[in-house]
């Protein structure tokens, strides 16, 4: 396959300084080199830049670096649809806000090769607040809500022609939802799996039927995978840590189900925060689970000391 790695070292919609070193950390873990032993063609396009921000204001007087990420999200959905032309594009982050503007470049290339764009949302958290509902002001909070064309965006992020269904749209993993969220995916019929579910039936049959539902209608999957959606005793390089998430071996199965699909044609890794991690433990996870997506097999897997 061919890759293209982009850097998005976006860290103003979070609250902790230290994600703009997330994508350092995954090259320096060797993200390139494990893709090119699993004998795919990978170009890494560097880092985006963002255009210089422009003056926005919002009633919600609690948002935070409201300019900066419309400035990011802008430069990041022009990145993701070149990156997307003909090859699978990795975005590297980078707080989860960069997730705006992948997702409205990708979206914008699916529906020019009439095609539907699913998406895996691997979390916590659901991102689904609008810049009304936000409390915290954290825009990482609201990709997911805008990308599939929730109100009060209109005027404030860049307008997106093609917004993507709710339906195709899977939560995989949650366990702190706030009470405007969880309103909203209700109303929308976006597809939850928390943590529970997980408990209570395994990953694998619930990921099973999402990939069953991208397969039927000949979609094209996004993943973008948050570095809480796993447990902070095997993750700690986060500043979002929520405990009770996906174990080592739920995080490879999904990885592993994905790359047996042949489904995933993009991919975020988000909220790596270098600061936090202990001797680039969580960044060399995350390039081990990249490898399981992208066709390494638990046979194949290396020993490694920490």
């Amino acid at each position: 396959m061919r890759c293209r790695i982009v850097g998005a070292p976006v860290q103003d919609g979070a609250s902790q300084l230290g994600c703009e070193m997330g994508p350092s950390a995954l090259r320096t873990a060797g993200l390139v080199g494990a893709l090119t032993e699993l004998g795919h063609e990978v170009a890494d396009q560097g880092t985006v830049v963002p255009p210089p921000p422009r003056p926005v204001l919002h009633d919600n007087g609690a948002l935070k670096s409201l300019p900066e990420i419309v400035a990011w999200t802008e430069a990041l959905s022009a990145a993701a649809y070149e990156a997307s032309d003909g090859a699978m594009p990795i975005f590297m982050g980078g707080d989860h806000s960069l997730s705006a503007g992948t997702l409205a470049g990708l979206v914008r290339r699916a529906a020019e090769q009439d095609r539907k764009l699913f998406v895996l949302w691997l979390d916590a958290h659901p991102d689904f607040h609008t810049l009304e509902t936000s409390s915290s002001g954290n825009l990482h909070g609201v990709p997911l809500a805008y990308a599939s064309g929730s109100p009060g965006f209109e005027g404030y992020f860049p307008d997106i022609e093609t917004t993507i269904d709710p339906e195709r749209i899977c939560i995989f993993g949650a366990r702190s939802v706030d009470p405007a969220e969880h309103d909203a995916l209700n109303a929308r019929g976006v597809t939850v799996h928390d943590m529970r579910a997980i408990d209570e039936h395994g990953a694998a049959p619930l990921l099973r039927d999402f990939i069953a539902r991208v397969e039927a209608a000949n979609g094209m999957l996004h993943v973008s995978l948050d570095v809480d959606f796993l447990d902070p005793d095997i993750a700690p390089a986060v500043g979002t840590t929520v405990p009770g998430g996906a174990t080592l071996r739920e995080a490879h199965l999904v990885m592993e189900m994905l790359s047996d699909s042949g489904l995933v044609t993009s991919l975020d890794i988000v909220e790596l925060n270098p600061f936090l991690d202990e001797r680039g433990r969580t960044a060399k996870l995350l390039v081990d689970l990249t490898a399981s997506l992208m066709g390494r097999r638990i046979m194949d897997r290396p020993t490694r000391s920490y």
